[in-house]
C-alpha cells in the first residue's frame, strides 16, 4: 500500500481524508493544515494524525494529496515533488499557467507522477459514454450552481467552467483555435456568469455557460456527432444516447423513421448505457494508485490539467478585452 498524506483539512480535505482511510490501496499516514484551531478539531473528532509542518508529513509519506487554496497549489507540490514524491492536486492545478508549467517539469526532472483532480472524468455517467463520443462537431453544457460564499474568491470560469473545459478538451482531441467569451459580475469582484464559445482546428464547436448564482443546480452536457447525439447529466448521473442508422427496407410498426428532403431515410434508435455507480473521488484518488504501481500515464495527467487551465485564462484574457 502507498503511504499517503492530506494537505488541507478544509472541506474537500476532510472528504479525502475520511475516503483514503478506508481505501484498500492508501495507507493514510495523516494530514497537515496551517490552521491550528482547523487541524485540532479535525484529529480530535476523526482521529487522524496531524503534523505540525510540511516537510514532516512529506517526509513520512509516499504521495502528497494537496487540496489546499488554489494560490498555495504551486508552493506544496513543489517542496512535495523535490522531496521525491507523488502528487495528486485538486483542481485547478495552480493559481498559473506558469507555475502549472514548472510543476510539469519538475515532476520530470524528479521522475514522479501527478494526476490533477478534474473529479468529472471520473464521474459514472461520462465514464459510461466517453468511448461513445467519437468526433464531436458541436457540444453544449451547462453548469449552473445556487450561491455559496466558498469559491466567489475567483471567477466562476476557474470555480465551476473548468471541469466542463477539461471533459471536453479530453473527448475532441484537437487544438482550440479560437475563444469568444462574455462575464458578468453580479455579487462579486470576478464574473458570476460566464458564456465561452470554443472553436477547435477540426472544425467542432463547443458552448459553455456556467453561474453560481442560479436558482437551481445544473450540470449538463450534451454531445453532437455524425449520426448520434449523446447527453449526459453529471448532477444526477445519468446519460442519454439516441443513435440514427439506415432505416429497413420495411420499418416495423414502431421503429421511429426520418426521412430527409432527398429521400435518405434513417432510423432513429436509443441505447442506455449502463451506469455503475461510484465515488468519483475516491476513483480518482485509487486511479492515481494504480498508475503509480504500474508506471503508467495518470487519468487526468499534470499537462492535461495545465491545458485546461491555459484555456480557462484565454476565457477571463476575453472578459476584460470586452470591457476595453
Amino acid at each position: 500500500m502507498l503511504k499517503v498524506g492530506v494537505l488541507g483539512a478544509g472541506h474537500l480535505g476532510k472528504i479525502h481524508l475520511r475516503l483514503l482511510q478506508q481505501s484498500t490501496k492508501y495507507e493514510l499516514i495523516g494530514f497537515y493544515d496551517p490552521n491550528p484551531e482547523v487541524a485540532r478539531k479535525v484529529a480530535e473528532e476523526f482521529g487522524y494524525k496531524q503534523f505540525t509542518t510540511i516537510a514532516t508529513l512529506i517526509h513520512a509519506v509516499d504521495v502528497v494529496d494537496i487540496v489546499t487554496p488554489t494560490l498555495s497549489h504551486y508552493k506544496c507540490a513543489k517542496v512535495a515533488i523535490k522531496s521525491g514524491k507523488h502528487v495528486f492536486i485538486e483542481k485547478p492545478i495552480s493559481n498559473t499557467v506558469e507555475e502549472a508549467e514548472e510543476i510539469i517539469a519538475l515532476a520530470n526532472d524528479y521522475k514522479v507522477l501527478g494526476q490533477v483532480g478534474h473529479v468529472e472524468r471520473f464521474n459514472p455517467a461520462f465514464k459510461a459514454v466517453k468511448n461513445m463520443i467519437s468526433n464531436p462537431m458541436f457540444i453544449e453544457t451547462h453548469r449552473l450552481a445556487e450561491f455559496n460564499p466558498r469559491g466567489t474568491d475567483v471567477p466562476v470560469v476557474l470555480d465551476l467552467m473548468i471541469h466542463d473545459i477539461d471533459a471536453i478538451l479530453s473527448v475532441v482531441g484537437s487544438k482550440v483555435k479560437a475563444i469568444h467569451a462574455s462575464g458578468v459580475s453580479v455579487i462579486s469582484e470576478t464574473p458570476d456568469i460566464a458564456n465561452a464559445r470554443l472553436e477547435f482546428e477540426n472544425g467542432c464547436v463547443a458552448n459553455l455557460t456556467a453561474s453560481r448564482i442560479s436558482l437551481k443546480n445544473m450540470r449538463k452536457s450534451r454531445f453532437f456527432q455524425r449520426d448520434a447525439y449523446i447527453s449526459v447529466d453529471f448532477l444526477e448521473k445519468r446519460c442519454e444516447v439516441v443513435k440514427m442508422k439506415d432505416a429497413p427496407e420495411i420499418p416495423g410498426d414502431f421503429d421511429m423513421i426520418l426521412e430527409n428532403a432527398e429521400g435518405l431515410k434513417k432510423q432513429i434508435y436509443f441505447e442506455n448505457p449502463d451506469v455503475e455507480q461510484n465515488n468519483a473521488i475516491l476513483d480518482e484518488l485509487e486511479t492515481f494508485a494504480d498508475a503509480i504501481n504500474q508506471g503508467i500515464s495518470p487519468v487526468v495527467t499534470l499537462e492535461q490539467g495545465t491545458e485546461a487551465l491555459r484555456v480557462a485564462y484565454k476565457i477571463i484574457e476575453c472578459f476584460t478585452n470586452n470591457t476595453k
